[in-house]
């Protein structure tokens, strides 16, 4: 890893994975944060003595988008969705990088207005206005047809890993409506299946990357790595009511969001890393 560049670029279930990353590689050597963009969604750090740099580059739809909502998930109005335009903020920094990771999903669910040949060609989730319903898959799909495509065309050859969907386990509710996540040991294996919307996502995911590898020969240092069973099998590995610091120091019985979506510190995360770095080493 010496003289190396790495990205992962992605939402916030990609920063989570960064987070962990730096975490285990700091154990051998403390990361120097050298940059950030204002709201610490963007973040560069080097590790001076094996002149390794590794950054986290926000680009939760991988294309480009206009959203309209604040750190709470709280919309002003439908995100837009240009889904023939890749997003620059990481297109334009692609050749500096020597191991590339990608993963992003969950943010297709949200009600969003989809473009294409500059123009509105329909939606997901908009009852109120006279547009088509084409549905987070359909987009999902066209964007990882896009994100593939310039990966094999590019004339720079990075090793692109291509992280599958990661499941929460909400229980009795959603993020938004009190659901929670209050086991405390993993599923047995085949005891829990996931939800029919993990399976739709994950699909897509296998079709797509299947296409790719099978449309080109240019796409031979595309990878999968494939999280997704592993992931399902943890609902004891999210942060459930400690999304916020101390959420009870106030008050022992608050009632507060649970997050359980992303995933605690030292944690299953740390698993992706493990299986990550045995990817690369057997390359």
């Amino acid at each position: 890893m010496r003289n190396k560049t790495w990205a992962l670029i992605g939402d916030s279930i990609l920063r989570n994975h960064a987070q962990s990353l730096v975490c285990l590689l700091s154990k051998v050597e403390r990361a120097v944060q050298v940059h950030h963009d204002d709201n610490y969604k963007s973040r560069k750090w080097h590790f001076r003595t094996h002149n390794f740099t590794l950054s986290v580059i926000w680009s939760p739809f991988l294309v480009k988008a206009d959203v309209f909502e604040d750190d709470n998930g709280v919309s002003k109005s439908e995100t837009e969705l240009y889904l023939d335009v890749l997003n620059n903020k990481w297109t334009s920094v692609y050749h500096t990088f020597d191991y590339v990771v990608i993963s992003a999903g969950q943010w297709f669910l949200k009600t969003t207005i989809y473009w294409e040949n500059n123009q509105v060609v329909g939606c997901h989730y908009c009852p109120a206005k006279n547009l088509t319903e084409l549905g987070y898959d359909y987009a999902y799909g066209k964007v990882l047809q896009m994100v593939f495509s310039f990966v094999a065309n590019s004339s720079h050859k990075p090793l692109v890993f291509y992280r599958t969907w990661a499941p929460d386990h909400f229980e009795n509710g959603e993020w938004w409506s009190g659901g929670t996540c209050k086991k405390t040991g993993p599923y047995r294996n085949g005891e829990y299946d996931g939800k029919e919307l993990d399976h739709v996502m994950y699909k897509v995911e296998l079709d797509e990357f299947e296409r790719a590898r099978n449309g080109s020969e240019d796409s031979r240092h595309l990878k999968l790595l494939d999280t997704f069973p592993l992931s399902l099998l943890r609902p004891d590995g999210h942060s459930g009511p400690y999304r916020q610091f101390h959420p009870f120091e106030n008050k022992k019985n608050a009632k507060v969001q649970n997050d359980c979506l992303h995933w605690c510190l030292p944690g299953p995360i740390d698993y992706w890393n493990d299986l990550l770095i045995q990817l690369v080493t057997n390359h």
